[in-house]
């Protein structure tokens, strides 16, 4: 099972969090967006666009950080983070 955590920052602290379990036993790439759209809807968050590089970036660091130039639409916190949780 893979766990992803999501958090939203303003001003340095986390505002809201939220806890994603997957069935997937190896994290499939293919359903990153999924999993962001996942996350960014229980967080009551617009979901960023997500590009190659946001997916390079949490294969090799097992992170992602989301700024405000990630969304289309205006956003109320700082930036939107994803980190993989590891058993």
């Amino acid at each position: 099972m893979i766990r992803l955590w999501g958090k939203l920052y303003k001003n340095h602290k986390i505002i809201k969090q939220v806890t994603l379990n997957t069935r997937a036993e190896k994290m499939d790439y293919s359903l990153f967006f999924d999993y962001v759209t996942e996350i960014s809807h229980a967080l009551d968050a617009p979901s960023p666009i997500v590009i190659k590089t946001h997916i390079f970036n949490f294969a090799k660091f097992n992170f992602v950080k989301f700024v405000a130039s990630d969304y289309v639409e205006q956003i109320n916190f700082d930036h939107f983070q994803i980190e993989l949780i590891k058993d």
